[in-house]
């Protein structure tokens, strides 16, 4: 049996029952047409400065992680759009920059495995080892091309071995700059009657400081173009990095989110000032307490809200959950995908790494913990978890 076999029907499934139950929201978009026209013969419009802030989003907000990563190449305007059909209440993007200073979205600097660079042969030469963040890496990046030599490349998916129906996309899309997606949403929230979400994460930022391509300003300067840069804007600004955050805070209002790594790692700017600390001293009550002081949530992993034990099987919940909400921060953990090689043991069906498992039942026991959103490579079937978990209340 193909991959297209044995998928095809339950993704249906999933897809039609997401429609019906999340996204049968048609007659709040319907009333919203006439003052979508309204903005759209108005001009630019802008929603995204008249938001009611995060609080206001649904609770588990559903994050669509790089878009609908589970069925586009990641990183497109293809998979944006699609999380939103999809019903994805936020939509995710990585920033890294280009030689020439422009942010584009792609979850690394290595393109290596997200665009067709190596089958150019123009940029053969431009393939390189570099260390970032204390990792050696072989491939292209992102700061050795223009923009305009990075739009000659066209995207791919990522993992083809594991998601070989989104290969069907490669080459459909160009690898999308920041700018370009900021006047998506703007276009998509006119056509959906809605502000349109955005989760927005800096890439290795004391890496690319250190080559004289610092993120926080570019991306200051654009939020306050279009209109994101207050603290009720429908946008978050997430790093792994807690100084880029600090840095961003004091250039806009939005508001901040600090990624939370495995419990022994550190984050990289610690590791450069010499700071001891790790995420276990930062997900302590003490370590929540400084995070609360600049940033109004975290994105742990999700093994820091629920461990494995040593069979790869859930164990307990943590009490991060509850420290979190105490100090005031919204906790929105990362990755849901539905295949068996990212599920919990205990929730793995067969022993095809690539066939879907029990997805709905991992992300009931990850839901009931109380966390205020997830990261899904496959939105709709956060959403039903959602759903489920509401019709249960």
């Amino acid at each position: 049996m193909t991959q297209g076999e044995r998928r095809t029907p339950a993704r249906r499934t999933v897809l039609g029952a997401a429609g019906a139950t999340v996204l049968g929201a048609s007659t709040a978009l319907a009333a919203g047409t006439a003052r979508a026209d309204e903005q759209r013969a108005a001009g630019p419009a802008r929603m995204p400065g008249r938001g009611h802030g995060y609080r206001s989003l649904p609770v588990p907000t559903v994050i669509g992680h790089r878009g609908a990563a589970g069925y586009r190449p990641e990183h497109t305007l293809g998979s944006y759009r699609h999380a939103l059909d999809l019903g994805a209440h936020v939509i995710e993007q990585d920033l890294v920059p280009t030689r020439d200073g422009h942010l584009v979205c792609r979850h690394e600097n290595d393109i290596t495995g997200t665009t067709d660079v190596a089958d150019h042969p123009e940029f053969a030469s431009r393939k390189t080892t570099k260390t970032v963040d204390g990792t050696a890496l072989t491939g292209w990046f992102t700061e050795d091309f223009t923009l305009a030599e990075l739009k000659t490349l066209r995207a791919k998916e990522r993992i083809p071995g594991t998601r070989q129906e989104n290969t069907l996309y490669d080459g459909r899309w160009t690898v999308p700059t920041f700018e370009e997606v900021l006047r998506w949403a703007e276009e998509e929230g006119r056509r959906r009657g809605r502000e349109i979400w955005l989760h927005v994460e800096t890439k290795h930022p004391s890496y690319f400081r250190s080559l004289g391509l610092g993120l926080e300003e570019p991306l200051a300067k654009l939020l306050r173009r279009y209109g994101r840069h207050r603290a009720n804007s429908p946008v978050f600004l997430q790093s792994f990095e807690p100084s880029s955050i600090q840095r961003l805070a004091k250039l806009v209002d939005a508001p901040g989110v600090v990624l939370l790594s495995g419990a022994s790692s550190r984050p990289w700017d610690f590791v450069e000032a010499g700071d001891p600390r790790t995420v276990a001293d930062l997900v302590t009550p003490e370590g929540l307490a400084w995070i609360a002081s600049y940033a109004r949530g975290i994105g742990p992993t999700l093994d820091l809200v629920i461990p494995k034990d040593t069979n790869g099987r859930l164990g307990s919940p943590t009490a991060l959950v509850r420290d979190a909400h105490a100090e005031g921060l919204i906790l929105h953990p990362y990755t849901h995908r539905n295949e068996n090689a990212f599920l919990p043991a205990d929730f793995r069906k067969g022993t095809d790494p690539t066939a879907y498992g029990d997805a709905f039942g991992a992300l009931k026991r990850y839901l009931e913990t109380g966390i205020d959103g997830i990261f899904s490579d496959n939105p709709d079937t956060a959403l039903l978890a959602a759903a489920d978990l509401a019709a249960r209340d």
